[in-house]
């Protein structure tokens, strides 16, 4: 007879911390505000996970990250984790362990407040001047910029304000 699950939602948000967004290592999917719902029944976690952007090309990797560390305590047989939509990841969620982990990995975080108008501004990570300059709206990912300091003469990348406000 298999014995009743011990394991605790808990215990799968602490699994969690450990799953890093795989193009920024500094930040988990639970820093960046990720996980909607958890679920734990039956030696089955049920995992419920909102994606920065839908077109994002690791969603499949997170996804086998989840399934992999969730696996690893031994009360989970299963583990099922869906992407949903509703409601929308915004760039709020981001808890302030990820705003610090994008800072160390050179990103600026995404602004708390937009402009009136619309437009956001970012102080460089680097050096926390406000002297910058976007140089590029696309960045290597849906999610980014690409800025420069024009104090500390670096580029850096920034994460774009995401709002249901938009």
């Amino acid at each position: 007879m298999i014995a009743p699950l011990q394991l605790t939602m808990e215990e799968v948000l602490l699994l969690l911390e450990n799953v890093k967004d795989p193009e920024i290592d500094t930040v988990s999917i639970i820093d960046l505000g990720m996980v909607e719902a958890v679920t734990v029944k039956n030696r089955h976690v049920s995992i419920k996970i909102l994606p920065t952007f839908l077109g994002c090309p690791a969603l499949e990797i997170i996804k086998n990250n989840i399934i992999r560390a969730v696996k690893e305590h031994p009360d989970v047989v299963e583990v099922s984790v869906d992407f949903i939509q509703s409601p929308p990841w915004t760039s709020d969620r981001i808890k302030e362990k990820g705003l610090q982990g994008l800072k160390a990995f050179g990103i600026a975080p995404p602004p708390k407040q937009m402009k009136e108008d619309g437009s956001w501004h970012i102080d460089c990570p680097y050096c926390g001047s406000a002297y910058v300059t976007m140089e590029n709206i696309f960045g290597p990912t849906a999610c980014r910029s690409i800025l420069y300091c024009k104090s500390c003469k670096n580029p850096f990348e920034a994460m774009k304000p995401i709002s249901n406000l938009m």
